[in-house]
């Protein structure tokens, strides 16, 4: 098993797309399921529907205070919001 700080770009920029698909899809996934809108989660966070969306479509990374705010307002783990955890 490869070590993914061993410096394969290849295996780090697959690793790395791998995690963002399931983050992005899980972000859209916890708004649907509360029937909110990108401009109610934003607001939630402080930030403008833009730049939700931005996030939303993985073309920003969302700040580790919004992923705590986004955390307890769902009330799942931060783990299962990045998809590194099936536990919610």
């Amino acid at each position: 098993m490869l070590n993914y700080f061993q410096g394969d770009s290849t295996i780090q920029r697959e690793v790395s797309n791998v995690a963002e698909m399931d983050y992005v899809r899980i972000l859209r996934d916890l708004r649907e399921d509360a029937d909110k809108t990108q401009t109610q989660i934003a607001e939630v966070l402080g930030t403008s529907q833009t730049m939700y969306a931005r996030y939303e479509r993985g073309a920003n990374e969302l700040p580790i205070h919004h992923l705590i705010t986004l955390s307890r307002y769902y009330g799942v783990s931060t783990d299962y919001l990045l998809g590194l955890s099936k536990e919610r």
